[in-house]
């Protein structure tokens, strides 16, 4: 019996789902009616998820003809050799507005400046304390982002201000814990990643270690934002399980996933 659960643990990690959503908010503009959002996060590009597999990542992702690609952070694990190629395979992601991403905690661990730059080489938005507008016609939609909680300030004013109620907008935070700090009804979908949806969890239902456990200086918020939808006022929160896997080659009912948006305005 433990021999079965490793080995559909193994195959879990490496089996990566498709999940689709609909996202429906009266701000999104018509011209956005019907866009698809991928949102992927905690490649963690190792032994474990080579370079090889990120290169099957990104075909799987431009096969979906993505408007918009979402990247929320840990993109290499353990060791910086990995970046190099990391960067040749992912900067072959294609959408029709661009690749948008915010740093993780192991990016900061890793080097910031390696991963940052290595990402803005690859033609992608750097979101960490900025935002962009996507315009199409005379409509346009806010994609913002807020620096690791952990490791770097979060600056959300750089997002928020200067849109009005009216202004659909996206915003990136790895981590999910900062939805407890979120002070905007400006914000209308954030993502999020970081947790792995507990990587190895009880049937999917609890997970016996989560990221904010392992630091007691930070929140303690426990299985709040462990995976999945999670509303605060006016925001909706999706905590992506995530692609990679961090410190063993293992899930257990927490597969990882690519996630497809699409924006709907009724």
């Amino acid at each position: 019996m433990p021999c079965s659960f490793v080995l559909y643990g193994y195959f879990e990690a490496r089996n990566i789902a498709l999940r689709e959503f609909t996202f429906v908010h009266k701000d999104i503009p018509e011209s956005f009616n019907g866009s698809k959002v991928i949102f992927i996060s905690d490649i963690h590009c190792d032994e474990y998820f080579t370079p090889e597999k990120v290169a099957q990542l990104v075909k799987r992702i431009n096969d979906l003809k993505p408007d918009i690609i979402l990247i929320g952070g840990d993109n290499v694990r353990k060791d910086s050799i990995y970046a190099t190629p990391f960067f040749a395979e992912i900067g072959k992601l294609k959408s029709k507005y661009g690749v948008y991403t915010v740093l993780g905690n192991h990016d900061h661990w890793e080097g910031a400046d390696l991963i940052q730059n290595g990402l803005k080489n690859c033609g992608f938005h750097i979101c960490d304390n900025q935002a962009y507008w996507i315009k199409e016609g005379m409509d346009s939609i806010r994609i913002g982002g807020v620096g690791d909680f952990w490791e770097d300030n979060q600056i959300l004013e750089n997002t928020v201000d200067g849109i009005s109620d009216n202004d659909f907008c996206i915003l990136l935070s790895h981590n999910p814990d900062y939805m407890e700090k979120l002070d905007s009804e400006r914000v209308d979908l954030m993502l999020s990643g970081h947790t792995h949806a507990g990587q190895i969890t009880l049937f999917g239902l609890w997970a016996p270690i989560m990221p904010s456990s392992m630091h007691p200086e930070y929140l303690q918020t426990g299985q709040k934002y462990r995976y999945g939808w999670i509303q605060k006022s006016k925001t909706r929160l999706y905590v992506t399980s995530g692609i990679g896997m961090g410190g063993f080659p293992f899930r257990f009912f927490a597969r990882p996933e690519i996630v497809e948006v699409t924006l709907r305005n009724n």
